[in-house]
């Protein structure tokens, strides 16, 4: 609880440049009072308290994609890699975000591993985790993409409904699904992580291509059906 005071310490200043009387906040229900008995002083802390969603709005803000874009002067878009494990989907992804950054092109990369360190590092593989995890992929990517970035995503996702939803995000022109067409066997053989190989010695569930689908997409916009 000290801690959490003297942190809010730091960014009360702030509050009361736009509210300068904290009775004001509290009588509208923003800050709450909080005494703790340790140092027998009082803090107040900020609560966040949403109702339903019929209580949320859009707020728009004055410099929005096209400004955005002119000052980069590029598109955002969104390019999505998918293909089973080992098939070459972050080799090609740096290599993209290599390429355009040496054409003075703007790009971020979100590697599906990467991210299940910090955004995603809640979930599991179970089916309804990996439908979160690239239902947050897909919001992540479609902000960069409002901020005028090319943002290449590269996971496994192999759910063909999860991928489509995350392009319904976007105009159509504005997502490119690349499909990395490796056979099973091709990305097995390379193994790069040693998890074809955990997961044939049942030391892992659910892995895509072993004993878990792999949806293939039925209409990306590139497909890559040889090696790199």
């Amino acid at each position: 609880m000290k801690c959490l005071c003297k942190s809010l310490k730091i960014f009360y200043p702030c509050f009361l440049l736009l509210f300068p009387s904290p009775l004001l906040l509290i009588s509208l229900g923003i800050l709450q009072p909080l005494s703790y008995i340790a140092g027998k002083k009082a803090c107040c802390i900020l609560m966040a308290t949403l109702g339903n969603s019929a209580n949320i709005f859009w707020h728009e803000c004055p410099v929005g994609q096209a400004e955005r874009q002119k000052l980069l002067n590029q598109k955002g878009c969104v390019v999505w890699i998918t293909g089973l494990s080992g098939s070459g989907k972050s080799t090609l992804a740096c290599t993209l975000g290599r390429e355009l950054h040496s054409r003075g092109h703007l790009s971020y990369v979100l590697d599906g591993d990467n991210l299940r360190h910090g955004l995603n590092k809640n979930l599991g593989f179970a089916p309804e985790d990996r439908t979160e995890n690239i239902r947050r992929v897909g919001e992540v990517a479609k902000l960069f993409a409002d901020a005028g970035l090319i943002c290449i995503a590269s996971l496994i996702s192999p759910y063909r409904k999860d991928r489509d939803s995350c392009r319904a995000l976007l105009p159509d022109a504005n997502f490119i699904e690349v499909f990395m067409n490796m056979p099973l066997s091709l990305c097995e053989g390379r193994d790069p992580k040693g998890l074809y190989k955990l997961a044939r010695a049942g030391k892992i569930k659910g892995f895509t291509g072993i004993d878990d689908p792999y949806e293939a997409p039925s209409n990306c916009e590139v497909c890559f059906p040889r090696i790199l």
